[in-house]
């Protein structure tokens, strides 16, 4: 008996050597290495190992040994599902104890047998069987079988039984770390939300793509979504998510099975065609792309759908790397976008150029704050019925040695980027408070706002009252004097920091206006929780207000909101003397625009206050606010 249970030591043993190694691309060898290890040992005919898939309901054969000379096609032990099997594999689904069978006993004493033994003489040939089918369990679960097999007669005796459920023990540990394994790798190459390819599939992809060995172009787009925020903000995180996992269904749909599909993060999405493309033909799978996906899609019981912007860029395998052609997708996509969205872009060198020049900006950024490089003009805030200068907007210009003067849209992102945006922050206000001290100083009966935008950086930090208290005092400046403007995004973007810092401003008595308002729909919820003071309608909104219906319901909307929370407004991106008089006849009098005035240097803005008021181009009728004039013609 001890040397019995020595040799069945031994036999475990071995099998853990064969098991120990094994992954998830050598288990099926090692598992017929043991399987070919237990027929040997106990003398029986075959021995097979299963897995069950409780997903969809079945038990698949993963090895057996020794391989079937003939195996029939289909093969009736290749996947049995359990709701189709006879009463003994169907048992496979739960079973937690081994299940010992022989041909006499069991066709005696159970008639389920006759079924199964009719399922092995099938597949094997084999017409009366001993079996021995002993679980594999994780937890509660039975996530498979270890079964051995002998034609005719066979009787397991205790000892035998008991190795057996060590080694099933030990498959089911092999078992468990594979899945785990690959549970890990899914999840590296597969984007958690949506189930499409990841960012490092992808590249992985295009990596293998553009090998110098492979030929024919390679056709890249680059998605992304148009104001999905506005979207998220409005119906919440959730139903977001599911929109874009929508988009992604929509994406793979839509592509063939070997186009690489991937997600990249947020809202953006890289489709990599299979095979060699012309620039046409992926021109035209983005134009389809761009129907296909902006279609509208049903959630939460509301109807929404968002544009779509589609950058097109081909790469020579051998001739680029995969962050450069992806680079370039993205530069057309950003050239769809800055056209308005919802449209196609192709890469061209014009916009290589644009890449370079982005990468010059980052580089200087930095060194221009502390070398003066930097300069401040200021827009006019201004009353539509006289002309009055009520306020003034710092806007900060960069003079480059080498590209010339600056707009905010080309170094902005660059600063909130690589983290500069704290430091530009505090620049522009400093900047901005010692010029209005030098103008309170000069015009005795000054009476403006200096408005300063803040980024998301600095409204965050924890000090930034406190170095706003301190500018004040440097310059000798009221609270009241000061107006800092903030973005939607920026209320939402950390809503408890945001209100406990707006909060010690108010204290300060600066004034907080919400810039671009309308964009977004994530700080209605919170006007009445945060010390706001001014709505300033976005410029998109008024642009085209004699012209648009839409645009006009939407400012009527926005003037009422104020009204009803006791705001002011002003309306940005004047450029008609139509939107004022829409303005004025909805009751906003307060506005920005090149209509009225451009933004200037100080020495022009100097020139203003001595007159205090700007000259316009119309009249307002004393006896009704709502008549206007240009010249003699009624407007």
């Amino acid at each position: 008996m001890h040397g019995t249970e020595h040799t069945l030591d031994a036999l475990v043993t071995r099998v853990a050597a064969h098991l120990m190694p094994a992954d998830a691309a050598t288990q099926v060898v090692a598992a017929r290495d043991v399987l070919r290890e237990l027929v040997e040992h106990f003398g029986v005919d075959t021995a097979f190992l299963r897995y069950n898939d409780h997903d969809v309901g079945a038990t698949r054969l993963v090895a057996e040994w020794p391989p079937r000379a003939v195996i029939p096609d289909p093969d009736p032990l290749g996947v049995i599902y359990f709701h189709e099997a006879d009463p003994i594999f169907a048992a496979s689904a739960v079973m937690k104890e081994p299940l010992l069978s022989r041909p006499r006993v069991m066709e005696s004493a159970d008639p389920d047998w006759e079924g199964y033994g009719h399922r092995i003489f099938e597949g094997s040939g084999m017409p009366n069987v001993s079996v021995a089918a002993v679980p594999l369990v994780s937890g509660q679960v039975t996530t498979g079988a270890l079964g051995l097999i002998k034609e005719g007669d066979r009787a397991w005796n205790d000892s035998e039984v008991t190795t057996l459920k060590l080694i099933a023990a030990l498959l089911t540990q092999v078992q468990a770390r594979i899945r785990a394994e690959e549970d890990l790798r899914y999840a590296a190459y597969h984007d958690a939300l949506t189930g499409l390819a990841s960012r490092r599939a992808l590249f992985e992809h295009l990596d293998d793509r553009l090998r110098a060995d492979r030929l024919g172009s390679v056709g890249v787009l680059f998605l992304d979504l148009d104001r999905l925020k506005a979207l998220n903000d409005f119906l919440g995180h959730r139903a977001a998510d599911a929109y874009l996992c929508r988009i992604a269904q929509r994406l793979s749909d839509g592509n063939g099975r070997d186009d690489m599909v991937a997600r990249l993060g947020g809202d953006e999405f890289v489709v990599v065609l299979d095979g060699p493309a012309t620039l046409d033909q992926v021109t035209a799978r983005a134009e389809a792309m761009l129907q296909h996906v902006g279609e509208s899609v049903a959630l939460d019981g509301q109807t929404v759908g968002r544009g779509v912007s589609v950058g097109v860029a081909l790469g020579e395998p051998g001739e680029i790397q995969s962050v450069t052609l992806l680079s370039r997708a993205d530069q057309a996509m950003m050239s769809a976008k800055a056209q308005g969205g919802n449209s196609v872009g192709v890469f061209t060198e014009d916009m290589n150029d644009r890449g370079e020049r982005r990468t010059i900006i980052e580089m200087n950024l930095r060194t221009s704050i502390d070398d003066d490089h930097l300069m401040l003009e200021y827009q006019p805030e201004v009353d539509l019925r006289t002309g009055r200068i009520l306020g003034l907007e710092a806007l900060v210009r960069w003079n480059h040695p080498v590209l010339g003067k600056l707009q905010p849209l080309e170094f902005i992102e660059v600063a909130e980027s690589t983290n500069l945006a704290g430091e530009l922050g505090a620049w522009v206000l400093d900047t901005a408070c010692a010029q209005l001290g030098q103008w309170k100083h000069d015009f005795r009966e000054l009476d403006l706002v200096m408005s300063v935008n803040v980024s998301p950086v600095q409204l965050v930090s924890l000090d930034f009252d406190v170095y706003v208290k301190q500018v004040l005092e440097q310059y000798g400046l009221l609270g009241s004097e000061l107006c800092l403007e903030i973005t939607e995004n920026v209320v939402v973007g950390d809503l408890r920091r945001t209100r406990s810092t707006l909060a010690k401003l108010e204290r300060l008595g600066v004034r907080i206006a919400i810039d671009d308002f309308g964009t977004g729909y994530s700080s209605l919820g919170h006007l009445k929780s945060l010390p706001v003071d001014t709505l300033k309608i976005d410029k998109v909104f008024v642009q085209n207000l004699d012209r648009s219906e839409g645009d006009r319901v939407i400012i009527d909307s926005i003037v009422g909101l104020a009204a009803s929370f006791g705001l002011d407004v002003v309306a940005e991106g004047v450029e008609s003397v139509g939107a004022v008089s829409y303005l004025l006849d909805v009751g906003c009098v307060r506005a920005q625009g090149f209509l009225m005035s451009k933004p200037k240097g100080a020495e022009d803005i100097e020139r203003l206050l001595e007159v205090g008021a700007l000259t316009l181009p119309w009249n307002v009728d004393s006896n009704d606010s709502r008549r206007m004039f240009l010249g003699d013609v009624a407007l």
